[in-house]
């Protein structure tokens, strides 16, 4: 099962037209993990969450399905 991190990243990745290899760089990763994260085969750092939520201006608490905003 597909968590609602996997889910909400895939969204906002296409949402903001970006791709797995610019979103990648962005934040200091290879695109293998963001394919991963995406696929709900690894889960991200605290950190790597952080640099998610900055780089999408939404709150990690969204990114994680805690909230819905």
């Amino acid at each position: 099962m597909t968590s609602t991190f996997s889910v909400r990243l895939k969204e906002l990745r296409r949402e903001y037209g970006v791709g797995q290899v610019e979103l990648a760089k962005n934040i200091g990763v290879s695109k293998g993990i963001i394919s991963l994260w995406e696929n709900g085969l690894r889960e991200p750092s605290m950190s790597n969450l952080i640099a998610l939520a900055k780089f999408f201006s939404v709150s990690v608490d969204y990114l994680v399905g805690l909230t819905d905003m």
